[in-house]
């Protein structure tokens, strides 16, 4: 697959006069890889768009190696959204619904109500950590300010919104007083950014450039836009993972699937629709400690 860096970035930009930062994410041809391999109901769509621009805001808000999950979890039509993106900007993501629940015109509490959001960070070193807030905003970006209200003393907001073709976010995020040591002062000056930012529309964040949208919200500030970090799909499963699932089944429950299945296993990767076969002599290497690194590899 042909990567194009200018279709999936994150940028992050900073006020010269303000204690406050912020950073916009685009995504097309990494939503677009995550649609292909399901057909999602258009409201679906749209939410797992604005889940996957959320995570990749996330991401740089955090200083880690590893992955960072998001999962929202309700009792509706749509019971699970899921983004997995690495510290790399390596992102995957996948949704499940019940199509014949969901209206055309459907809001996040039709869709998922009585919802959870979680959010882990998995270091490759250290401590996992996960943090868990309800979802009961009008809309993802609103649950996502209400987690960090909840869960953090630092001021962050976020507006999300994608159509099925693209995903965008804004988040804004309050930095340590420094160059406003008054707390009134410093208030009132983070009152006024996210004032600005929420006159930014849908359609304005979906179809306008990075510099053209902080030139519309912050043209009498002094803004400092960052390199873009690109980002893009990635789906992290593989054939010797699948076997080291099985090898933790154990030799005699991992056989008696073989059996029970005619004679192979299939695993099916939900993120990427990748599909990995393993057959009695492949269990027996697996058990032998002979890897997955056998002829059969080829077979998807």
């Amino acid at each position: 697959m042909t990567y194009l860096p200018d279709t999936d970035f994150t940028q992050r930009f900073i006020f010269d006069d303000s204690d406050a930062r912020g950073e916009l994410v685009a995504l097309e041809r990494s939503y677009a890889e995550v649609l292909a391999k399901h057909a999602y109901p258009e409201p679906v769509a749209q939410l797992l768009g604005e889940l996957m621009a959320a995570a990749a805001l996330l991401v740089g808000t955090l200083k880690f190696d590893g992955l960072l999950v998001l999962q929202a979890r309700s009792e509706g039509p749509v019971p699970l959204l899921m983004i997995e993106c690495s510290s790399d900007r390596e992102i995957r993501g996948l949704a499940r619904y019940d199509a014949e629940r969901i209206a055309p015109d459907a809001t996040l509490a039709d869709l998922m109500p009585n919802g959870v959001l979680a959010l882990t960070v998995d270091p490759t070193h250290g401590q996992r950590y996960q943090g868990i807030v309800d979802l009961d905003g009008a809309t993802l970006a609103e649950c996502f300010t209400n987690y960090f209200v909840m869960s953090q003393q630092v001021g962050t907001r976020f507006w999300l919104h994608a159509d099925g073709r693209r995903a965008r976010g804004l988040l804004l995020q309050q930095l340590p007083a420094d160059r406003l040591k008054d707390e009134e002062e410093r208030a009132a000056s983070w009152q006024h950014i996210t004032a600005l930012g929420g006159t930014l529309t849908a359609d304005e964040l979906l179809s306008l450039d990075n510099e053209t949208v902080l030139h519309r919200l912050y043209h009498e500030e002094a803004v400092r836009l960052f390199d873009v970090q690109p980002l893009r799909f990635r789906c992290s499963c593989s054939r010797e993972r699948s076997g080291n699932a099985l090898v933790s089944l154990g030799l005699e429950d991992a056989q008696k699937l073989v059996v029970e299945h005619g004679g192979s296993i299939e695993i099916d990767c939900q993120f990427c629709n990748e599909r990995y076969l393993f057959d009695a002599a492949d269990i027996s290497q697996l058990f032998a400690g002979a890897g997955v690194d056998s002829p059969s590899d080829t077979r998807h």
